[in-house]
């Protein structure tokens, strides 16, 4: 079995799948969670906690349950625009003459998602920096030692920002977009991988459709990995099926925009494999399943039938709705290729998506809903979003998808915010709301923010504190400008789960 150097990280990255939801964005514990978990290397690994970035400043900041309406400096990048004149331990409490009131809504939860309080106003702050007539310069008043001041950070004027139309029209996007490709080429392992199913989904796809060289070597390199990595039967390695679903999404996209006939061997074992590790029957459930987890065995007809979980059959708490959406995708992107795809399995699949989506098309975790008039992180809602996209069979399939697309649209302010790994559901959420222009143009809008406080002075994009931490451990800005690279590419990509129905 080969293994990529950053492997070991999946665990870190998916592990908290296993453990059921945890604690809220910013939900301050007695062990100092979340801002004492540190990035074991990469740019981030000498931060001393996991802290907001903001933007291209240098500096990382905490949200603190004593001042909701300040931010608290907790590291300053040695030579950025700040180093010298912000200090560790500064409070930032306002910019230029204003000084920020309003608190963070401190909460996971459909009344407190969102960066309202001064996460929103320092963004704000930042974009303001950028306009014309600042030329760059930003004005923060800072209180250090009981005393106020006011600091000016140079930023660099030529970065621009993303303007109120982003990521359509916007030089910003286009140029960030470029930035993060040639990232991911000097990012990429030798054998062609970048660490982990996260990374190895959204940064080839990123890259698809590029016309640089390098970029379309590097592209190649990933497709020949997934290749090298996948077999038709006999893979035990542990939280096996997410390796597979990304193996057959991106050698399906590739197959789509090349037509390399070489592909569709290796699409056919990654679909024989996928087939033998679906749920489809009692028989399947392992049996320490029932010492370790008794209350998850299905106890119904048919329930959690056609899903994957992490594992082949039925193994802990069996089947989810994460990567059973990305299974129906990739077997639906399969039979586009050409792939002949068991009908009744591939419905299977798509039958398990819609017992766990409720009337108002949010997708809640398992094949049942969490209420039809509830909603939260929505990183399942947009991975059964592109699953329905390519259903070629159920008459439903559009009205499923722009359903799953419209109420992402509806309800943005969780899209940073998701359970597991909030990247993977920031760019499954994002591709699925493309589907429904009205919703993507909503969700971009609203997370503005997100993209201009998450991006670095290198130009690479940080991991922002979240509900979850996986992947944070490992390199920390890979993941995030992996997907942000795929982001910023949605409106120019060539991918065949990006095509709007007619």
């Amino acid at each position: 079995m080969l293994i990529c150097p950053r492997t070991t990280s999946l665990i870190g990255l998916l592990l908290s799948l296993l453990t059921g939801p945890l604690a809220a964005q910013v939900h301050y514990h007695d062990h100092g969670g979340p801002w004492n978990q540190r990035a074991n290397n990469g740019p981030d690994a000498e931060v001393p906690g996991w802290y907001y970035n903001l933007g291209a400043t240098g500096l990382r900041v905490e949200l603190r349950e004593d001042r909701p309406a300040n931010l608290l400096v907790r590291y300053v990048f040695p030579d950025s625009v700040a180093d010298g004149k912000v200090k560790v331990g500064d409070w930032i409490v306002g910019s230029e003459s204003k000084v920020w009131k309003e608190p963070h809504q401190n909460g996971y939860g459909m009344d407190v998602f969102g960066p309202d309080g001064p996460i929103s106003a320092c963004a704000e702050a930042i974009e303001k920096a950028y306009d014309g007539k600042s030329s760059g310069k930003l004005a923060l008043r800072i209180e250090r030692d009981g005393k106020a001041r006011t600091v000016e950070l140079n930023l660099d004027r030529q970065a621009g920002r993303f303007i109120d139309s982003f990521p359509f029209k916007c030089e910003k996007s286009k140029a960030s977009l470029e930035r993060l490709r040639d990232l991911l080429v000097d990012q990429q392992d030798a054998n062609g991988s970048w660490g982990n199913p996260v990374h190895n989904t959204f940064a080839p796809l990123a890259l698809i459709g590029s016309k640089k060289a390098t970029q379309k070597k590097a592209l190649e390199r990933s497709v020949r990995f997934h290749a090298e990595t996948t077999r038709a039967a006999n893979d035990d390695r542990w939280l096996v099926n997410w390796y597979y679903t990304s193996a057959g999404i991106v050698l399906s996209e590739y197959y789509l925009a090349t037509k390399k006939d070489w592909v569709l061997p290796e699409l056919q074992e990654i679909y024989d494999f996928l087939i033998s590790t679906q749920y489809m029957d009692r028989s399947q459930i392992n049996p320490k399943a029932y010492e370790s987890h008794p209350h998850a065995i299905p106890k119904k007809p048919g329930q959690k039938i056609g899903g994957w979980g992490h594992n082949p059959g039925f193994e802990g708490y069996g089947p989810i709705q994460m990567i059973t959406a990305q299974g129906a995708l990739a077997l639906g992107l399969m039979k586009e290729c050409g792939v002949e795809i068991d009908r009744e399995r591939h419905q299977a699949a798509i039958e398990f998506l819609v017992r766990g989506t409720g009337r108002n098309g949010y997708v809640w975790y398992a094949d049942e809903v969490a209420g039809h008039d509830r909603w939260a992180d929505m990183g399942r809602t947009g991975a059964a979003g592109l699953a329905h996209a390519l259903d070629p069979w159920a008459k439903q399939a559009e009205m499923r998808c722009l359903a799953n697309a419209e109420i992402i649209g509806a309800n943005p302010q969780s899209f940073p915010d998701t359970h597991g790994s909030p990247l993977m559901g920031m760019g499954l959420a994002a591709a699925a709301a493309w589907h429904e222009p009205a919703a993507f143009k909503k969700l971009m809008e609203a997370n503005r923010w997100w993209f201009t406080l998450a991006e670095c002075a290198d130009g690479s994009f940080a991991y922002q504190p979240n509900r979850d931490n996986a992947g944070y451990g490992g390199d920390a800005r890979l993941a995030a400008s992996a997907v942000t690279a795929f982001v910023l590419s949605i409106p120019e990509s060539p991918l065949r789960m990006l095509e709007r129905a007619d």
